[in-house]
């Protein structure tokens, strides 16, 4: 029998006995029936107390994997509140360091373990009032744990679980540092589970550091196919000055859908947010690593929340964010490698029976990334749109000689549209040399290209660019 064949007749009820009548209790009561792959080979290695590494692509329900032995062994060794913290769970970003820490919650619906979220953006006075108290589970960010661990009172002694979710993020984020840090002051006699979508070099490194040497590997990789299989997936050459027209006419079109939007930059995720929300009147919310915290943690959880609309984002929405019924992707600005891309994709058509589209806007002459994806087992279709109307370019361009705001607004995304291009990973297919400057500031609404001084290399930094790429 496969392991798939396993799975299948499977289910958590079948656990009852070997972990915490409460805490199976809770998994069912919230519709947490059967497991996923990752969770189904995770769970008897993560049970019995070994550390691992677990190689799994976003989705696939890892945050249950260490969250159910995480909890039913803390149950076991009778953590209190006045033990302090058993389990440390680090996680990139404050977005899903926010969604583990709801799954954490409902699974302690019926169950005494005190718990806490610690990320940048909140009060900090009141996270130390609480850990004062007392806390056995802390989900955070490096850099707040790294602050609380040396500066507050976050007891490490007692810790018996370390969990790092999307390390290889962790690492590209630029957190090694805070994690060395927080290792540091971790004691070595615990259990640690490392989770990443890709083990590459540098995870391998910080788990040789984090983790004991005979540590479990767990993969539940799709190598045939990085890609959901039901996404529909393609892409649209589309005319640099006719982005914008071509964007209000397809959200107009999936006006009945819920919608994300990737862009570049948090000022172009600004500019077109203020045309689309406050010019156009459209149901768009938008979300980016400079808004407050506050607002982050609202605007998350309305989308999450939604039915149907728009988010204008950027890549800190691509990682590990489990947010339901989104039918489409719009990779409206190129990410910056494949990684990005399958991230970006992977916010939709998520689940067994879930399907989604996803389409990605290039300029005629990027065509040639089709062909990058392709080495990579990614499959686009190509699509025809209809030409969009010029009444919204006229619209915009009549906005930008009058509204300063947007003007400014419109400049600042218009130079990070650029800069990004610039410094791309990619630069053979994302080009700025290719690029018409003066069209691609028509596709911002302007009538004159906005000066643009940052382009002028001298032929030191022409010859070091070019062995770059």
């Amino acid at each position: 029998m496969s392991i798939e064949d396993l799975i299948t007749e499977t289910s958590f009820a079948k656990l009852k006995g070997k972990i915490d009548d409460r805490l199976l209790e809770s998994l069912l009561e919230h519709g947490f029936e059967r497991p996923t792959r990752i969770q189904f080979q995770v769970l008897p290695h993560m049970l019995l107390g070994r550390d691992l590494i677990g190689a799994a692509e976003t989705g696939s329900g890892k945050t249950l994997a260490f969250l159910i032995p995480t909890i039913e062994n803390l149950l076991k060794c009778g953590m209190k509140r006045k033990d302090g913290m058993g389990c440390l769970i680090i996680s990139p970003a404050r977005e899903l360091s926010l969604q583990i820490y709801e799954v954490l919650k409902k699974l302690l619906t019926h169950i005494d373990l005190s718990h806490i979220l610690l990320v940048g953006g909140e009060k900090k006075l009141k996270e130390v009032a609480c850990l004062k108290k007392g806390v056995n589970i802390v989900v955070g960010t490096p850099g707040r744990l790294l602050d609380h661990i040396q500066n507050t009172t976050l007891f490490c002694g007692n810790l018996k679980h370390l969990i790092l979710d999307e390390a290889d993020k962790l690492l590209e984020s630029g957190f090694e540092k805070h994690l060395t840090g927080i290792l540091k002051k971790l004691p070595k006699k615990r259990q640690t589970a490392l989770f990443s979508a890709t083990i590459d070099e540098k995870v391998q490194n910080l788990a040789r550091v984090a983790l004991k040497p005979d540590a479990t590997i767990v993969s539940v990789k799709n190598d045939k196919q990085p890609t959901a299989t039901r996404l529909q997936q393609g892409y649209f050459l589309c005319p640099i000055e006719k982005r914008i027209c071509w964007l209000y006419k397809m959200l107009k079109k999936c006006k009945k859908f819920k919608v994300m939007v990737f862009f570049s930059s948090c000022k172009s995720v600004d500019y077109h947010y203020e045309f689309f929300k406050v010019h156009c009147k459209a149901p768009v919310l938008s979300i980016h690593g400079k808004q407050s915290q506050p607002r982050r943690k609202e605007t998350y959880q309305n989308f999450v929340d939604a039915e149907k609309g728009v988010l204008f984002c950027t890549d800190v929405a691509a990682r590990g964010l489990d947010i339901p019924a989104v039918n489409w992707i719009i990779q409206f600005d190129p990410p910056t490698d494949i990684k990005d891309y399958i991230h970006r994709v992977g916010r939709t058509a998520r689940g067994l029976s879930s399907v989604g589209n996803a389409v990605i806007l290039l300029r005629p002459e990027e065509e040639v990334f089709i062909d990058y994806l392709k080495r990579e087992k990614v499959y686009l279709d190509k699509y025809n749109f209809d030409e969009p109307s010029g009444e919204v370019q006229d619209m915009l361009e009549n906005l930008i000689s009058r509204d300063g705001t947007l003007k400014v607004l419109a400049r600042k995304a218009y130079l990070s549209y650029l800069r990004c291009y610039k410094k791309h990973p990619l630069c053979k297919i994302f080009n700025i040399k290719n690029m018409d400057l003066k069209l691609a500031a028509k596709g911002f609404g302007f009538l004159e290209q906005p000066h643009v001084d940052f382009l002028k290399t001298t032929k030191h930094q022409k010859t070091k660019k070019e062995q770059s790429c």
